[in-house]
């Protein structure tokens, strides 16, 4: 039987118990430092208190060490990933073959019994770069998010590796992990967590002649990922951790996807019982209704799944607009900087039937100006078709209005609190002891395997009324106590009668039983491939790698250019991250501006435009240049400016 992963992100412990109770089988978390986002750090000491809450329902815990380290780093780092072990992380998700160097030995001689998962960073988009990370000792391979099924298929088959997989959040445009245009503009470096997002700017788009094509667009910015439809695809081609972007993200968010996604997860293993299993434990419980329409988003798209084109810009809303909710038709001024906006709410189809979105006091609204910007407000006051608010600049009839939050969504997320219980149940048998005193034996398994006998005094007096007093024990027993769920399966009695019981000895029972599964450890599902592959470590020489190894490989420092060389690696580039060389790409993608604007020759059957295009932002040009053999587009730097 297989077992499937649900993966979320947390900035912070408090988010990461919120993603557990809501459904997540694993978190994975930053932390104190080299963790790919400067502002979601997070000490050992919550790591390990995460940990905790996390194990009681063999959910696992993942430590993102997934930035380049330099050479004076390496014992901080270390460091970090021993304290890690200790306090109980089940896996850290690396870049750096460094880290691979350091897990296999280090510089104390200690071998780290942890799991390594190749990032997303790592850039694998294909079978050879999955071999070698396999090779190198990764038991996971977090695969790039531009892949087809049939290639995440191929690698799936070829490596025998856990496959981790995106489905849904943010999309870089760049392959992960070769991104240099954050470096190249700001010296800040996307390797190292401090990306600028250039991807998400405005740009001026020019042919070779310097005509004007498209002006102040973002035409680098993808839309967000969403493949809550297509789970079932991707665990038939070998996915086994289904991963959520969004360590930045805040709770609602998180609460919001993870539900979503865990009862689509649930849904499939209901089709198909004896193939599928979820990872963790436990039956969540009560909560809300989740809308990923209502969750902060771009446009939706799922990018090359099925191997074709599709249109992925989100050229107009790099920043995220929500759901479109009508278009204004009137702004009237009031007194106290106020206006009142009139609008023609957009109706939406929804199970068949016809919607006007009902609008409520604290609501997020954004629009575009002419200029391209997007404007957001707070309605203070919305009653029907009207808008109250502050006085907000160049809002107009005409504009298209979209509201990013839904106060009354968010109260529901606040207000109604996923609840998660491991499944008990219960046997009993009640007898007597020579003394006439009633004994309760009761037997209690969880579903998880763990099990605890333990037997009560229940003392002499007889029930008055069997009945009644058997309805009460069996109502009794059969609730929760901790993150438990019990269920009474059975009550033999071997006396022909019931003893007389208090709710509150009964409850008793019921927390007692409690805490000694508390004291028996929950053993975790096993992933499918689960292990730590010490034996195929960089000290031997590994195929799928090319004599030249380039600034695309992030070679920046001396443990990381070893493993290189013992794999076969016979030339290194000295500096990492040569984007400020002229040649340089800055960025490879999969996504065409050509394509996006219907003039690419390949597939719209326009002619002209054949050579290079230009992008330019702030006095900077960039370069554009197609490869259509392999149907990708590159960005440079270029020295001419705009």
């Amino acid at each position: 039987m297989r077992t499937l992963e649900l993966l979320a992100p947390a900035r912070n412990i408090e988010i990461g118990i919120a993603a557990i109770d809501c459904g997540a089988d694993a978190v994975y978390i930053a932390g104190p430092a080299f963790g790919a986002r400067q502002a979601a750090g997070n000490s050992i000491e919550d790591i390990s208190g995460l940990c905790d809450y996390a194990h009681k329902f063999g959910a696992r815990i993942f430590l993102t060490l997934n930035t380049i380290l330099y050479d004076e780093e390496l014992r901080e780092a270390e460091d970090l990933m021993q304290k890690a072990e200790q306090a109980g992380v089940d896996a850290i998700i690396v870049q750096d073959l460094a880290i691979m160097k350091m897990a296999d030995g280090g510089t104390d001689g200690k071998t780290l019994g942890i799991p390594l998962h190749a990032s997303t960073q790592c850039a694998i988009r294909d079978v050879d770069k999955a071999m070698f990370y396999r090779q190198a000792g990764f038991s996971r391979l977090v695969l790039e998010r531009e892949l087809s099924l049939e290639t995440v298929r191929k690698i799936s088959e070829s490596t025998g590796c856990e496959i981790e997989f995106f489905v849904h959040g943010a999309l870089c445009v760049c392959y992960s992990g070769q991104c240099y245009m954050s470096e190249y503009i700001s010296g800040r470096s996307a390797n190292r967590g401090e990306c600028i997002q250039a991807c998400r700017s405005l740009y001026d788009l020019t042919d070779d002649s310097g005509k004007v094509l498209v002006r102040n667009k973002a035409l680098l910015s993808l839309k967000d990922y969403n493949l809550l439809h297509r789970l079932e695809d991707l665990a038939d081609a070998g996915v086994d951790s289904f991963k959520i972007e969004g360590r930045l993200k805040n709770i609602s968010y998180v609460k919001n996807t993870v539900r979503a996604y865990s009862q689509a997860l649930d849904e499939i293993i209901r089709k198909h019982p004896d193939k599928y299993c979820r990872a963790s434990f436990g039956k969540v419980s009560g909560g809300f209704t989740p809308d990923l329409n209502k969750t902060f988003n771009r446009g939706y798209t799922e990018l090359f799944l099925d191997g074709k084109r599709g249109h992925w810009a989100s050229m107009d809303t790099p920043k995220g607009m929500g759901e479109a909710i009508g278009k204004v038709v009137s702004v009237k001024p009031l007194k106290s900087n106020e206006i009142l906006i009139g609008l023609n709410l957009k109706r939406s189809s929804s199970g068949g039937s016809s919607e006007v979105p009902v609008l409520n006091n604290g609501d997020g609204f954004a629009f575009t100006d002419r200029n391209g910007e997007i404007i957001g407000f707070r309605g203070d006051v919305c009653s029907g078709s009207t808008i109250r608010c502050k006085n907000t600049p160049n809002i107009r009839p005409g504009i298209n209005l979209f509201r990013n939050i839904s106060s009354a969504f968010e109260k529901e997320l606040s207000a109604r609190q996923c609840k998660r219980a491991i499944g008990v149940t219960v046997s009993a048998t009640i007898c007597q002891d020579a003394d006439n005193h009633y004994l309760i034996l009761t037997s209690a398994v969880t579903e998880d395997g763990r099990r605890v006998d333990v037997s009560f005094d229940a003392g002499t007096e007889s029930a008055q009324n069997e009945e009644r007093a058997r309805s009460m024990f069996e109502s009794q027993i059969g609730k929760e106590a901790g993150i438990y769920s019990f269920r009474l399966s059975s009550v033999h009695t071997e006396t022909g009668s019931m003893p007389f019981c208090s709710s509150a000895f009964l409850n008793e029972i019921r927390r007692t039983v409690a805490e000694k599964l508390d004291r028996i450890p929950l053993i975790p599902r096993p992933m499918l491939n689960l292990r730590h592959s010490s034996g195929s470590s960089t000290d031997t020489a590994v195929e799928h790698i090319p004599e030249v190894i380039d600034y695309k490989f992030n070679v920046s420092n001396h443990l990381s250019r070893s493993a290189y060389q013992a794999a076969g690696g016979e030339k290194i580039d000295d500096a990492y991250e040569l984007s400020h060389r002229k040649d340089a790409e800055l960025m490879r993608t999969k996504y065409c501006i050509k394509y996006e604007l219907g003039i690419c020759p390949k597939y719209c059957g326009t002619k002209g435009l054949g050579g290079p295009l230009h992008l330019h932002n702030n006095g900077r040009s960039f370069r554009l240049s197609f490869d259509c053999s392999r149907c990708e587009m590159t960005v440079s730097a270029e020295e001419t400016k705009k």
